[in-house]
């Protein structure tokens, strides 16, 4: 079980090499839902989202061997670009796994920090041959989510947020595989227990939510959803005991609020997020949340790699989604 003295830990060794990211008062798109709102900014993190954090945390701590020999991941954009971003600067071959699908932007990107990219079949069988690479070549595996360092290295979200906002009294994260969700919860909890943290996951990738309710790691045969950040078709054995430990629920939107909610983002924040960075504030729009009125809220944004090329169409479902309108 992580400690806070492990996300502290991981604080240190990342110190200097990421942002800390503004947590961004949101009072009109806050009054549309009944809350005092906030939004901590992981859209403006360095590569575009969260995962840098818990990437730098476990690079950090491979040995001389494992260096030498290289890293492997397995991602849908977001974690291929930190791992290519931080292997770079520390002079280690990465070769990122990402399903044919993946976006355009974060293939682009992930060669661009220097990658060797292998585009594989859906986000089921890059799994598979991310595990037949590392066999093969014996890289050392930088998990996107199920690693304690990683999800150490996460949890440096929760501590900025409960520093900035010291009464909190609801954070809202978005869940992929899900170790955002545990490291934050971890840290929030341990400096402010009365928090309340949630979860948020699209229906058609709802790997954890079926994981808690089988009480054991549960895969998907399919992942279908517009927030390709969130499609990790299973969590894992280190992140479910967290979840159990320090999340209050894990819920499930719809896409249509995902796309609604990346438009209100835009339109009130100014923030241009991509749909897995929405999914909080999607869950306050779809009033999946049992929240008192004007409650202090914090919706973690988590990435802001957003398709440039589907922009227009993920606007126009989000304004007639969920009865949104950008009049």
């Amino acid at each position: 079980m992580l400690r806070l003295e492990d996300i502290q830990s991981a604080r240190r060794a990342i110190a200097g090499r990421v942002h800390r990211t503004p947590l961004l008062s949101a009072r009109t798109a806050g009054e549309r839902v009944g809350v005092r709102l906030w939004v901590k900014a992981e859209c403006l993190q360095k590569t575009g989202s969260f995962k840098v954090r818990g990437v730098l945390h476990r690079m950090g701590r491979l040995s001389a061997a494992e260096r030498e020999r290289g890293v492997v991941t397995i991602s849908a954009g977001n974690h291929a670009q930190a791992v290519a971003w931080a292997a770079a600067r520390a002079g280690v071959r990465a070769t990122v796994v990402m399903p044919e699908m993946a976006s355009p932007t974060k293939v682009r990107a992930s060669r661009g920090y220097g990658a060797e990219v292998v585009l594989h079949g859906d986000v089921i069988a890059a799994f598979a041959k991310m595990a037949e690479l590392q066999e093969a070549h014996g890289y050392t595996l930088i998990h996107p989510f199920d690693d304690p360092d990683v999800m150490a290295g996460q949890g440096t979200v929760g501590l900025e947020i409960v520093e900035d906002l010291p009464d909190v009294e609801v954070v809202v994260v978005p869940v992929g595989g899900g170790g955002l969700l545990a490291g934050v919860a971890a840290a929030v909890k341990a400096l402010r227990p009365e928090a309340r943290v949630f979860g948020v996951e699209p229906h058609g990738a709802d790997a954890l939510s079926r994981s808690l309710e089988a009480g054991r790691p549960v895969r998907l045969e399919r992942v279908d959803t517009i927030a390709d950040g969130l499609g990790a078709p299973m969590t894992g054995e280190y992140v479910l005991p967290e979840v159990r430990a320090h999340v209050d629920a894990v819920v499930r939107v719809s896409d249509d609020h995902i796309a609604a909610a990346l438009a209100v983002l835009l339109k009130r924040t100014k923030l241009l997020v991509e749909p897995a960075g929405a999914a909080g504030y999607a869950a306050l729009l779809a009033g999946v949340l049992d929240l008192p009125a004007e409650a202090r809220v914090v919706v973690v944004a988590s990435g802001g790699n957003v398709d440039l090329e589907g922009l227009g169409a993920l606007l126009k479902r989000g304004g007639a989604g969920a009865g949104t309108s950008l009049a």
